[in-house]
């Protein structure tokens, strides 16, 4: 299969905005069992500016851009050297992306950028790709990784898009606030659940349940399943490949 995996940013940090060394850790030894067993796989990582943020020990995500831009620059270089070491300890080889948005709607760079991304999956590298949050300025333009990883996803015609994130799928209520909210195992219909989509997200991270529903509906369109599940765990990664129930499938319309 070729799936595509994204992670946020309060899956790969603690409440601090620093690193969560033993969850990246087994993100990257089973992603990296998962490529030797065979399939194609696509990083989408947060993270930058949060674990910029903690690195600067700003103790929230900055409201002002030049900071947020400046917090990027610093925590993505953490961030790329920690995938590029845990990685390699598997021997699986990295690359780094980091894209705009005129990267996925102009039609010549877009094809460019699907080329490049090809190829490398035809050269059994693992592509990491973030948004250029050092030099973007609407997100910080796409508008978060969600939406991202819906596009990666789209253009490299992927079979799978795995959003991992701090909850355990889609809920008819939130579940952090009502004990009788209840797990939506399956949509076949998303406008029939746009109605139990919430916008929160963490202290650092920019996605909630509005823009995970808006990737659903890109990947969907096409033709690419989509599921949430909940990163604290990334061992979950094997039950989805045996096609155990996990978190909140979203069938796609091809």
């Amino acid at each position: 299969m070729r799936i595509v995996i994204k992670v946020g940013t309060s899956t790969l940090a603690h409440s601090t905005g620093r690193l969560n060394i033993r969850r990246m850790e087994a993100l990257c030894k089973v992603m990296s069992d998962m490529k030797n067993a065979g399939h194609e796989l696509v990083l989408v990582s947060s993270g930058a500016i949060g674990m910029g943020c903690g690195k600067l020990h700003i103790s929230e995500r900055p409201s002002d851009m030049p900071t947020k831009q400046a917090a990027a620059a610093v925590g993505q270089c953490e961030l790329m050297y920690t995938y590029d070491k845990l990685f390699t300890e598997y021997n699986h080889t990295v690359a780094q992306l980091l894209i705009t948005s005129p990267d996925v709607e102009d039609e010549i760079r877009k094809t460019n950028f699907h080329n490049t991304l090809m190829r490398l999956l035809d050269m059994g590298v693992l592509p990491v790709i973030n948004e250029n949050d050092t030099v973007s300025t609407d997100e910080i333009e796409i508008g978060d990784n969600d939406t991202l990883s819906a596009m990666v996803a789209a253009t490299i015609d992927a079979d799978l898009l795995v959003l991992l994130s701090d909850i355990d799928g889609l809920f008819d209520a939130d579940p952090r606030s009502n004990k009788n909210a209840k797990l939506i195992p399956v949509v076949e219909d998303l406008y029939a659940v746009e109605r139990f989509a919430l916008d929160s997200g963490s202290s650092f991270g920019t996605g909630g349940m509005v823009t995970k529903l808006h990737a659903a509906h890109i990947a969907t369109e096409a033709g690419c399943d989509m599921i949430i599940a909940n990163g604290k765990n990334p061992k979950v990664l094997y039950d989805i490949m045996d096609n155990v129930q996990v978190g909140t499938r979203f069938i796609s319309k091809r």
